[in-house]
């Protein structure tokens, strides 16, 4: 439903046009040289050695372009707000979201400013190295849309933020036919746990979610520290991992997973340290609806008095029909709240974590280069990132969890979920809990902690989780609970000690809670009453409700409950990662009965026969399903009769220091480090690993990494 109002708005864009403007073509000119060195392993994993920063930055950039070139050559128009331009109609709501929410100019007025002058050095070496690689290939090259700059990576950054807590969802929320949700009036609101979304965030109709778990002496058999870094994302396109090690001699030693275009690693290790990140929705976005003037339509109402908006007209480029240039303008409001928008309902204004934030490349620049816990969590304490959990250990056995957000200061009394009235200024906040403030939890006394995309208050044992009395309703953390979460505090609460396969194990858990919300949903579908049917259907229904009653919500290979029984939990999970209330469980039920006897011959298969893990030549079974701690959604059963795996686990590490501070890493990536080319040795050669949980030593140590390289050049060799 959502997506068909985004369409809709795209449409409402195309009002008045007239013909683009042909760009000139860009003069290439030479790029300095670069003291930088690529190591390529046997995997085709990419280690930049560069001499300072910048060096590591150009040739990180190069070899993500070797990789990546088409994912991040299509991304700077959609950073730019140009994408339909180039791409049609699609890419009209993106443009305009970002022209609206005046991405470049907070960029054109705080980059110089804000940015340290180190950063912005770093930044232009990597674009540097984009821009070699572009000069290099011009025959894969749009040349329209070169030079890429500094700003358009910083452009990128504050995207990326803004999809990566949902922001896009409470827009498109307001082009429903009817206004989505109440006004709130003061006074109290509902309790916290009737009070907040519990929702999860998709992007691009695919789940992104994450785990992350560490744990610490004396809990540990052998007194080491670990951590699962393990982030789920979709399998391919812009925001899958990419995996990258890069080093330099000022200080700079850094390898794991980031989006293509990227300079930074997002989740990762180094000697010292390591973190993971998992995706938190707290309530970041505040919505006011605004009182108007039939007689002056140009003011709304604030404090008594009628406020003129702030105006402009935004013009977009868009490509019809595939050739057709066209020009769309579309008129944007402002207040004093933030932007707003008309809408058949009403006009509304948005106030949103992360306005006006440009420096979220500098904190990743520190966390990337910390090389302790206080280095690190004084990275974190910039809070410039609207969103995201962390999760760390390091050497000295340390651990942590960290619910990072840029959550408002909001004056209580009023239900911060709904939508607020925009006549009081009084509800206009300008500032955030402070960093130190937020919820948190270092070095546990139960020596464990998960994050699996649930409340912030369920993290440990109970003795050792956040204090939710500490907080307000009206700071609108989440609430809700994953299975990942909930089985996974039980299999560590149950352990007197954890050793290293146990918490391997956990890592690749496959089974569902009997306490989980998916479980209880699963359950009315097995005692579900069939109602009046003719017998055989009566008969295959009650067979599949038996096969439910035995099932041991395992979703390993072998299994023949699971097909049957991730299908129905699948549709409450969807409904509930979208906001939505779950079909029908009986509805379900019937549903996933005939859709597995049509496309299968039988509703008890083994799992590994429906759900697989495919790439070049590859078809091979998965273990694992839909919010298992083994994360994998899959999709196609309608269309070819088998699930393929489009999102969850994909680049993950188990890394460990032992209590001597020698440090251990293991991982794998869901493909392969070429992501692109389908003719390269490494498109699909950790594939079958992957599937069969069998991971290897990322050669992040020199020494092991000699002996088994595949190749050594600078880049545009």
């Amino acid at each position: 439903m959502k997506i068909k109002h985004l369409v809709l708005f795209s449409l409402i864009l195309l009002i008045s046009g007239c013909v683009i403007q042909e760009n000139s073509i860009l003069k290439w000119e030479e790029v300095k040289s670069y003291d930088v060195v690529i190591e390529r392993d046997y995997l085709g994993v990419p280690h930049i050695i560069g001499k300072t920063d910048e060096d590591a930055a150009f040739g990180f950039a190069y070899a993500q372009a070797e990789d990546n070139w088409k994912l991040i050559h299509d991304s700077i128009p959609f950073y730019r707000g140009t994408s339909a331009a180039i791409n049609g109609i699609e890419g009209a709501t993106t443009d305009y979201l970002i022209h609206w929410l005046e991405i470049w100019e907070t960029i054109e007025s705080l980059y110089e400013s804000e940015l340290s002058d180190e950063t912005k050095s770093y930044l232009d070496a990597f674009v540097d190295g984009l821009n070699f690689y572009a000069m290099k290939h011009p025959e894969v090259t749009n040349e329209d849309l070169f030079p890429i700059t500094p700003q358009d990576i910083v452009a990128g950054y504050m995207v990326r933020h803004l999809l990566f807590y949902g922001f896009e969802s409470y827009v498109s929320e307001l082009f429903e036919e009817k206004r989505a949700r109440p006004i709130s009036e003061s006074p109290p609101h509902k309790e916290l746990s009737e009070n907040l979304e519990t929702s999860g965030v998709i992007i691009d109709n695919l789940p992104v979610g994450s785990n992350a778990i560490a744990v610490n002496a004396p809990f540990t058999s052998d007194d080491a520290t670990r951590l699962a870094i393990n982030s789920h994302q979709p399998t391919t396109g812009p925001v899958a991992w990419y995996e990258a090690h890069i080093q330099s001699e000022e200080g700079l030693n850094i390898m794991g997973g980031l989006f293509p275009s990227s300079p930074t690693i997002g989740v990762g290790f180094n000697e010292n340290l390591a973190w993971g990140a998992t995706v938190n929705k707290p309530d970041l976005v505040d919505i006011f609806a605004l009182t108007t003037n039939a007689k002056e339509p140009d003011k709304y109402l604030l404090d008594g008095r009628w406020r003129s908006f702030r105006e402009k007209t935004i013009k977009l480029k868009v490509k019809l029909f595939g050739f057709l240039p066209w020009q769309v303008k579309r008129k944007a409001l402002y207040t004093e709240h933030g932007p707003a928008i008309e809408t058949p309902h009403g006009i509304y204004a948005i106030r949103y974590a992360g306005m006006g934030e440009v420096k979220q490349i500098e904190q990743w620049l520190a966390m990337n280069k910390a090389t302790n816990f206080e280095e690190w969590l004084a990275a974190l304490a910039q809070h410039t990132f609207a969103s995201f959990n962390f999760v760390y250990s390091d050497k000295d056995g340390n651990i942590a969890f960290i619910h990072n957000s840029m959550t408002p200061v909001r004056i209580p009394g009023y239900n911060w979920h709904n939508y607020l009235p925009g006549d009081k200024s009084s509800l206009i906040w300008n500032s955030y809990i402070s960093f130190e403030k937020l919820p948190m939890v270092i070095n546990p006394s139960s020596g464990y902690l998960i994050s699996a995309n649930q409340s912030p208050f369920f993290v440990t044992s109970d003795k050792d989780n956040p204090d939710r009395k500490n907080y307000s309703n009206e700071d609108g953390f989440p609430t809700r609970m994953t299975n990942r979460a909930v089985r996974g505090l039980e299999l560590l609460s149950e352990l007197d000690k954890i050793d290293e396969q146990t918490f391997s194990a956990i890592k690749h858990d496959k089974k569902y809670s009997k306490n989980s919300r998916a479980y209880k949903y699963l359950e009315k579908a097995m005692l579900a009453d069939l109602g009046d049917l003719n017998t055989q259907k009566h008969e295959i229904y009650a067979n599949a409700q038996t096969i439910l009653k035995k099932w041991d919500l395992s979703t390993d290979k072998n299994n023949r409950g699971a097909a049957l029984g991730t299908c129905i939990i699948g549709a409450e999970w969807l409904a509930e990662q979208q906001g939505e209330n779950p079909p029908d469980p009986s509805g379900e039920l019937k549903r996933c009965t005939d859709l597995l006897l049509d496309k299968i011959g039988r509703i008890d298969p083994k799992w590994g026969e429906v759900n697989r893990h495919i790439r070049g030549e590859i078809n091979v079974a998965l273990g694992g399903g839909p919010d298992t701690l083994r994360a994998i959604y899959g999709l196609g059963l309608e269309e070819k009769g088998y699930l393929t795996n489009i999102a969850g686990d994909g680049l993950y590490y188990l890394v460990s220091w032992d209590k001597d501070k020698k440090q251990n890493v293991l991982g794998i990536h869901q493909f392969g480090s070429a992501t692109l080319d389908e003719n390269s040795p490494h498109y699909a050669d950790q594939a079958l690993d992957f599937a069969n949980e069998i991971l290897h030593d990322p050669l992040f140590d020199a020494n092991k990494r000699q002996q088994k390289l595949d190749r050594r050049y600078r880049p545009g060799q």
